[in-house]
C-alpha cells in the first residue's frame, strides 16, 4: 500500500531532534514564522523587527524646557492684552504661528514646501488681522481667512506639474498647517471676551504644567513603553494630564471668574488635548521613520510635539470658554 512506503530521503526525520528538514514549499503543518514552534525561523522573522528607539534623557529634558517657556510665554503674552492693546498679544501669537510653521513643514518636508510654508504665514498674518479689527470678537472672520488660505493652496498645488500622489500629499500638509496657525489665532478672539485672558491663564497654564511634567516623566521613568519606535511612557502621559488638571484646579481657585471645580474641567480639557497631541507627534515621526523618510531637521522635529500640543490646546481653551462658563 502507499502509506507503507518509506519516506522520502529528503524528508526523512533526523535521530534525536525530530525536526523535519524540508527543501521545498512549506507545509500545512510545518510551523509558521513568529508562532513560538520553531525558533530558528522565529529568530529570523525578528531580524525584521525595528529596533527600540532608545529614551535620550537629555533630549527629554530640553523639551520640557521648550514646552514651559512656550507656555509661559503665552501666558504672560494674555496678559497684556486690553481694550486697547490687543497688537502685544497679537505678535507674541504671531511668533508662535511662525515657530509651528518652521517646525512642522520641516517636519513633514510636502513636496512643496515654500508654498506650503508661504500659505501658511499669510493665513497667520490674516488670521490675527481677523481676530483684531472686528469690532465684535468672533471666530467667523479668522475662519474665513482659513478657507481662503486652503483655496489658494489647492490652486497653487493644481498649477504645479506634479503627480497626484505628491498634489494629495501636499494638499494634506497644507491643511495641517493652516488648522494650526489658525487655532493658535482663536487665542486673540479668546482674549476679548470678559473671562477669556483668565481663560487663558487656566488652561494654558494646565496645558503647560501637562506638557512639562510628561517630558519630565519620560526622562525619568519612561514606564511602560507605548510603542518600542516611540521613546514614550505611558506613565507621562497619565501623570502629566492629572498634574496639569491639578494645575488648573489650583489657578481657577484664585482667579477672577473661576472655582477650583471649572478650572479643573476645563483644565482637564485642554491638558488632555495638548499632551495627546504631543504623544500623536512622536507616532507620527515614527511612522515617517519606519516609511524610510530619511530625518529632518533635529531642532524641528523636537518642536513640533509641545507646539501641536498648544495648537490643540488653544480652541479647547476658547470652546470650554464659550458653552462651559
Amino acid at each position: 500500500m502507499p502509506f507503507d512506503e518509506p519516506p522520502a530521503a529528503d524528508e526523512q526525520r533526523e535521530p534525536e531532534t525530530g525536526r523535519r528538514r524540508l527543501r521545498g514549499k512549506r507545509g500545512a503543518d510545518d510551523p509558521v514564522p513568529g508562532s513560538g514552534l520553531d525558533p530558528e525561523i522565529d529568530d529570523e522573522s525578528d531580524e525584521e523587527e525595528f529596533e527600540p528607539v532608545p529614551i535620550r534623557r537629555p533630549l527629554a529634558l530640553a523639551i520640557a524646557g521648550f514646552a514651559g517657556l512656550l507656555g509661559l510665554g503665552l501666558v504672560f503674552g494674555a496678559q497684556t492684552s486690553g481694550p486697547g492693546a490687543r497688537i502685544p498679544f497679537a505678535l507674541v501669537v504671531f511668533g508662535v504661528q511662525l515657530l509651528y510653521i518652521l517646525a512642522w513643514t520641516m517636519a513633514m518636508r510636502p513636496p512643496a514646501l515654500p508654498l506650503v510654508a508661504g500659505v501658511a504665514v499669510a493665513v497667520a498674518a490674516g488670521a490675527d488681522a481677523a481676530a483684531i479689527l472686528p469690532q465684535v470678537a468672533a471666530l467667523g472672520p479668522v475662519g474665513y481667512v482659513a478657507v481662503a488660505g486652503f483655496v489658494v493652496g489647492v490652486l497653487g498645488q493644481l498649477v504645479r506639474r506634479t503627480d497626484r500622489a505628491q498634489v494629495t500629499e501636499s494638499l494634506g500638509a497644507t491643511l495641517l498647517v493652516v488648522i494650526g496657525v489658525v487655532a493658535f489665532a482663536s487665542l486673540i478672539v479668546l482674549s476679548r471676551l470678559p473671562i477669556g485672558t483668565q481663560a487663558i491663564f487656566v488652561c494654558l497654564g494646565g496645558s503647560g504644567v501637562a506638557l512639562v511634567v510628561a517630558r519630565l516623566t519620560d526622562a525619568v521613568l519612561p514606564w511602560p513603553r507605548l510603542a518600542p519606535q516611540v521613546p514614550r511612557g505611558a506613565a507621562g502621559v497619565v501623570l502629566g494630564a492629572m498634574l496639569g488638571t491639578l494645575a488648573s484646579g489650583v489657578i481657577g481657585g484664585y482667579v477672577v471668574g473661576f472655582t477650583p471645580t471649572s478650572g479643573a474641567v476645563v483644565g482637564l480639557v485642554a491638558a488632555t488635548a495638548a499632551v495627546l497631541a504631543d504623544l500623536g507627534v512622536g507616532y507620527s515621526e515614527a511612522g515617517r521613520l519606519m516609511a524610510g523618510e530619511p530625518p529632518t531637521m533635529w531642532v524641528a522635529r523636537h518642536m513640533q510635539g509641545p507646539l501641536g500640543g498648544f495648537a490643540l490646546a488653544a480652541p479647547a481653551a476658547y470652546a470650554m470658554s464659550v458653552f462651559f462658563l
